[in-house]
């Protein structure tokens, strides 16, 4: 019940627009020693609600409170029929495996619903039927996941998964502790650790993200473009200030990683970034991705975040990185077996 509580209210507040309005109107956003919108704090961007709209939807942004009932009974559902099923578990040691995909050993950590979120129907805006727009002609596609390895080429710029097992380059970008699967530039809510921080001072504000514990230096002064050849793994980003929401342009990405969702490279892409505060413990994110290599539009998505009474810890990715050790590892072993059979 406090389930359905709480989701009726999020929906009822999406559409009461003018009591949202006066609310939003009323709040005085906090101001640093530099008089600056103090965006500073630990803030959460998890989420349930799809990044694509389902087709189903069309151009509708919000769910309906019929649609929100209809949502919960179904959840509700299939919840007990899960715990049914948990009930009759038998654990035999001897019996099969059931599938060939060992999924992950940390899916207890999953943590997908947003905290006080409105029931959009996508976190895409625009296009307005909420889903990316078609990629240009040529653009690649990979796909990459917990399962078998998917045949492909190097470089692998998905963030979970790999093509082969040959050396470290044949593994996904997270795998390898280069970039963290929902770290970004742009956020996009994931299965957990979606925490990111804000520091700021006067010419500067730094966004540190949980996985990887990646730093991002926003410099909010004017100052020259860094030259086309060099580029980054999170791009070089340069904020300023539109009233009280911080805008942060960010280039000169690497194209080693994907535009955005499983298509092309990032190579010509152009993010643009909106962080502003609405009340007390909710940052409205909002982005737009503007790479003419991948996508024939722009793509915008807006995803609340919400404040975190706690810290961020250090994600020791490298410092703990047996899983990669281990996949060579493994691998090498079965190809000595192989081999010995084959003698």
């Amino acid at each position: 019940m406090k389930t359905k509580i709480i989701v009726i209210f999020s929906i009822v507040s999406a559409f009461c627009g003018t009591a949202i309005a006066q609310s939003n109107n009323d709040y005085e956003v906090p101001r640093t020693e530099w008089g600056q919108p103090d965006l500073q704090g630990v803030w959460n961007f998890s989420s349930n609600t799809p990044m694509q709209r389902p087709e189903r939807y069309g151009s509708q942004e919000f769910l309906t409170a019929e649609q929100i009932e209809e949502a919960i009974a179904r959840q509700e559902s299939n919840a007990a029929a899960a715990d049914a099923a948990a009930a009759k578990l038998v654990i035999d040691p001897d019996a099969p495996p059931a599938t060939d995909n060992p999924g992950g050993y940390n899916d207890f950590w999953i943590e997908s619903r947003g905290i006080g979120d409105t029931v959009r129907t996508s976190h895409i805006v625009y296009p307005e039927n909420g889903r990316n727009p078609p990629a240009v002609e040529g653009a690649k596609r990979q796909f990459g996941g917990l399962g078998p390895d998917i045949p492909g080429d190097r470089p692998v710029r998905y963030v979970v998964g790999g093509i082969a097992k040959d050396g470290p380059e044949d593994r996904g970008l997270s795998e390898r502790c280069i970039v963290g699967f929902n770290s970004g530039p742009p956020f996009a809510p994931s299965l957990y650790n979606n925490n990111m921080q804000i520091f700021q001072n006067k010419d500067t504000a730094v966004i540190m993200t949980e996985m990887i514990h990646d730093a991002r230096i926003v410099t909010l002064v004017d100052k020259p473009a860094l030259s086309d050849d060099i580029r980054l793994w999170s791009g070089d980003s340069r904020g300023y200030w539109d009233e009280d929401t911080l805008v942060v342009e960010t280039r000169n990405f690497n194209g080693l990683r994907q535009s955005f969702g499983s298509v092309g490279h990032n190579y010509d892409a152009i993010l643009t970034e909106k962080f502003s505060r609405t009340a007390y413990d909710t940052v409205d994110y909002e982005f737009t991705i503007d790479d003419p290599s991948t996508f024939t539009d722009k793509i915008t998505a807006i995803v609340p975040m919400t404040k975190v009474a706690g810290q961020i810890y250090e994600y020791a990715c490298h410092e703990g990185n047996y899983g990669m050790f281990n996949i060579l590892r493994g691998m090498r072993v079965e190809e000595s077996l192989e081999s010995e059979g084959s003698n």
